[in-house]
């Protein structure tokens, strides 16, 4: 963790940055914002012709995590000690066809990582804030109790760590995400997570398991414009994303990682929003959910037979769903405008038809024209 000096040091820069940034044009808040926060004073908006032709930016990577990408269950075993290390990690990553975004992520991808754990485990985070990072980061887990979910503990200047330890009390689904000032920035930026406590039971067993997760991004140019494109913080303040995300990127559940399952099986969900600002109606078109745990919660009783769940910013929820008939299946958040800015997902479903639960009528042939 960084000492206290260097903490105060680094956030009066952040702070004056931040008063004279974000009343600058949107497109050279994010550029001014990293360089003024590692104390390089202010930054020219007419950077040199010169320089722009010797540096080579980095190229874009895909920052997706495939839903896929999460820990097996936990087998049956009493608590123990569990390890966990995080590294954030700002990264140029591919947000559209042809447009690129400056991300800040836990490990590179958005989401970070599916951290799971069993309920009474006692659990030792350590963050480390890569040394290549232009911002001070942390992370706050939404299931510790204590002061911040670790915020403060883990509070780390580019190249440094912080850490500290937790008992997992509570079981249940739980949002991870930095809270470094501005938070809803760091947040709307790709930095967030989930943490699964498993009931010191374990869960029941399925076929499949799938991760998933909401997001805001808030860019000063229009959605569907071509290159990079940058930070606008007073969208962000006015809650007006230009671009709706699962997992990071539009498109990212449809062509880069769909779900992908069989007639017969039952999957199960864990799905996030990160928000910042933003109430998720989750829904999948055609089909209905066989169990919803609301809210994340594990100990309350699951709701039946659900068509649409409401999850907050900063909140999660697990579903179970058996797969009676093939056929590509949209995720969606019914606020459906929001499909039209990146948010649509696929669940792909193979195998034979049920024509006991679902059958097409045939198409008809349109009359023929006699003369």
């Amino acid at each position: 963790m960084a000492n206290s000096n260097e903490k105060k040091s680094f956030k009066r820069a952040f702070n004056d940055a931040a008063r004279s940034i974000f009343k600058r044009p949107a497109k050279i808040v994010a550029t001014a914002a990293l360089g003024l926060t590692l104390g390089m004073g202010s930054l020219a908006a007419d950077v040199s012709a010169q320089t722009a032709q010797t540096v080579q930016p980095p190229a874009a990577v895909s920052i997706v995590l495939p839903p896929t990408d999460l820990p097996p269950p936990i087998a049956e075993r009493p608590p123990q000690n569990v390890e966990v290390v995080l590294e954030t990690v700002e990264v140029k990553g591919q947000l559209d066809d042809g447009t690129t975004y400056n991300y800040w992520t836990f490990g590179g991808k958005v989401p970070g990582p599916l951290v799971r754990v069993r309920e009474g485990d006692t659990v030792h985070v350590t963050l480390k804030n890569a040394a290549s990072s232009m911002m001070m980061h942390n992370i706050d887990f939404h299931a510790v109790t204590g002061p911040g979910g670790g915020a403060g503990a883990t509070e780390a200047m580019p190249g440094k760590s912080g850490d500290f330890t937790f008992k997992a009390l509570h079981p249940g689904i739980y949002v991870y995400h930095c809270a470094t000032p501005p938070v809803a920035w760091h947040i709307a930026k790709g930095m967030y997570g989930m943490i699964l406590v498993e009931p010191k039971e374990g869960l029941k067993p399925v076929d499949r398991e799938f991760y998933v997760m909401q997001g805001e991004i808030y860019t000063a140019e229009a959605q569907g414009t071509r290159g990079a494109v940058n930070d606008d913080y007073q969208k962000l303040m006015n809650e007006t994303p230009e671009y709706y995300v699962f997992n990071g990127a539009v498109g990212a559940l449809v062509k880069d990682a769909p779900l992908k399952a069989k007639v017969g099986e039952t999957i199960r969900i864990y799905f996030g929003d990160a928000g910042p600002n933003k109430t998720s109606s989750f829904h999948i078109i055609g089909e209905t959910f066989d169990k919803v745990y609301e809210l994340g919660s594990l100990t309350s009783p699951p709701l039946t037979d659900v068509q649409t769940i409401t999850v907050p910013p900063g909140g999660a929820t697990m579903v179970e769903l058996k797969l009676e008939v093939p056929g590509k299946f949209m995720l969606v958040d019914h606020a459906l405008s929001r499909a039209g800015r990146g948010l649509l997902g696929v669940l792909e479903v193979e195998g034979p038809e049920n024509t006991e639960v679902f059958k097409a009528a045939p198409p008809t042939k349109p009359p023929s024209m006699k003369h």
